[in-house]
């Protein structure tokens, strides 16, 4: 019906259906319309007041069997519908087998690097952040058709690893790495900068050492390697917990052997110039500072390998879009990597290489900080949330079956929502009592939902969600209410992907639960008349698989009980 209402529009103010689309809105309140057609963007180019070309196209648009009537509200044209047919609309294509995908994307790939930790460092919460929100991003344009590439670009070749090495040989073992991993590696990383700070000729020896990684040193590589591979074990354990995978594991090492390509072609396109021994790219025409390129001692560096893989990403998927999804303090950083792409000639740099930041996170206030040590691990604190659910569900829910898995499906999915659940430039702090209360605006309340609607078909006789139903039993206020806010499901993607906010999707699942509750608490559903119990118990099905649907967007997956 709202395509019906989009042709009706264009038709009448000569417009494209994609721009009718655009503006058509669903109203804040049912006594204000099921659609409402804002003119105030018409009024130029028709040089006439908003209300008169509302006016002038619910006169064209005339009386139609689907609208009971129309009705103009200052520079709104608001519609409603007959109800039934509405309600009988929306349910039908809320049916489909999967509601809310598209074919948009067909045929185009995206990149989408994020996660990405830096090898022989904790995997702390601060990466949950691009770990969560880059996830989301994967699901949602799967969602819409495109196929997409998850890159883990790990933080695996630096300087950073010549102070490891340092560090390693003055202060650690074989043995103590073997045992206790990236907390021992981390150990030694702090311990470096406190001793670098009272001797700096530390610093030089791990510049050393990073140049004989870089000039293919054995026993540096070897080394490297075994931090590499240690970090990595302990990675995949986190990503198994959130539920998580990765098509690729390219990290900047993968790229070393392919930033002499980088500098070629900045060399034959007269890019590079000399800075006090560096090679640069100068930016100021840009209002940037210069992006290095190569340090005075022959050694590439983050942007020169990030470049790398900007064109072997190109060549390889010929991605349509290349998502970096980073903290806001990165922003700089890959300004100048595209803007030296566009210098290169690749028109296509400009839309298809697209920084996502996102804001901070704290745990009840107290930032993180590598280099201090004041690090919260995430696997710490999935575990904790996953422990503090089990503790809810023995107060309140002693006897239920699968008590550990229904524990890591509740915590590591609060975990999720309250991260996805604001817009992700804003900072984020982790509160035990907000992330997994059962009655706020949280994850577990939602899931909470789906496992009610589960609870309601189980219990309801012989339920055919395949049966005929009679829509004129759904005309409630509040069944109506809920009926339209499933039914913004497939926007709801779109605008997701549009802006890379998983919040909209968060805030729908929400809406949906919410609205259902007032649904489940005024209309009682498992009644003794079954025609009327037939189109109450559809419309929960259709929820359940709605909020699903939803929630495996973020994430994040629903018990069967709770």
């Amino acid at each position: 019906m709202k395509n019906q209402i989009i042709e009706l529009i264009a038709k009448a103010a000569e417009l494209d259906v994609d721009t009718v689309a655009g503006i058509l809105e669903i109203p804040p309140k049912a006594d204000m319309g099921d659609y409402a057609f804002p003119c105030f963007q018409l009024a130029k180019t028709l040089r006439k007041a908003p209300p008169m070309i509302a006016a002038d196209i619910a006169e064209k648009i005339g009386e139609v069997d689907i609208i009971d009537r129309l009705e103009v509200k200052g520079a709104y044209l608001n519609f409603f519908l007959k109800k039934e047919m509405f309600v009988k609309s929306m349910l039908d294509a809320a049916c489909v087998d999967n509601f809310g995908s598209s074919t948009v994307g067909n045929g185009k790939t995206i990149c989408i690097d994020y996660s990405s930790p830096n090898v022989a460092k904790n995997f702390h919460v601060g990466h949950l952040r691009t770990t969560i929100i880059g996830n989301s991003l994967y699901k949602i344009y799967s969602k819409l058709g495109y196929q997409v590439e998850r890159i883990n670009h790990l933080g695996d070749w630096g300087t950073q690893f010549g102070k490891l090495i340092v560090a390693y040989k003055a202060w650690s073992s074989k043995e103590a790495i073997e045992k206790d991993g990236i907390a021992e590696l981390m150990r030694i990383y702090v311990k470096f900068h406190d001793a670098a700070a009272e001797n700096d000729a530390l610093n030089d020896e791990a510049r050393a050492w990073f140049t004989k990684m870089e000039q293919g040193d054995e026993e540096a590589l070897e080394i490297w390697q075994w931090f590499v591979d240690i970090s990595l074990k302990e990675y995949k354990q986190t990503y198994e917990l959130l539920g998580m995978e990765f098509d690729h594991y390219l990290g900047e090492s993968f790229y070393r052997d392919k930033t002499g390509d980088v500098v070629k072609r900045l060399q034959d396109a007269k890019l590079l110039e000399e800075s006090e021994g560096a090679q640069i790219v100068n930016l100021e025409e840009y209002n940037m500072a210069p992006c290095l390129i190569m340090k005075k001692d022959g050694s590439s560096i983050y942007a020169t390998r990030d470049l790398a893989a900007i064109f072997y990403r190109k060549e390889t998927w010929n991605f349509e879009k290349c998502l970096y999804v980073t903290g806001q303090e990165q922003k700089l950083h890959f300004a100048q990597v595209f803007k030296v792409v566009d210098l290169l000639g690749n028109e296509w740099a400009k839309d298809s290489l697209v920084h996502i930041p996102y804001g901070l996170v704290s745990l009840e206030g107290a930032k993180l900080s590598t280099r201090s040590g004041n690090i919260i691990y995430a696997e710490d604190i999935l575990k904790e949330a996953i422990e503090k659910v089990k503790v809810t569900i023995e107060e309140k829910n002693p006897s239920l079956e699968d008590k550990d898995e229904v524990a890591k499906i509740v915590g590591v999915g609060a975990i999720l929502f309250h991260d996805l659940y604001n817009q992700r430039i804003k900072d984020v702090s982790f509160k035990w009592d907000k992330v997994l209360n059962f009655d706020g605006e949280t994850g577990p309340y939602v899931q909470y939902t789906y496992v009610r609607c589960a609870s309601i078909l189980r219990n309801v006789p012989s339920f055919d969600p395949s049966a005929d139903i009679d829509y004129s039993k759904l005309l409630d206020e509040e069944a109506i209410a809920l009926i339209k806010e499933i039914s913004r499901f497939p926007q709801v993607v779109a605008d997701a992907a549009e802006k890379y906010e998983p919040c909209v999707v968060a805030r729908f699942a929400m809406d949906v639960a919410q609205s259902f509750s007032r649904f489940y608490n005024a209309c009682r559903i498992n009644v003794e008349d079954e025609v009327v119990r037939n189109a109450r118990v559809k419309l929960v099905n259709v929820t359940k698989t709605v909020l699903k649907d939803a929630l495996d967007l973020l994430g994040i997956d629903c018990p069967e009980q709770m």
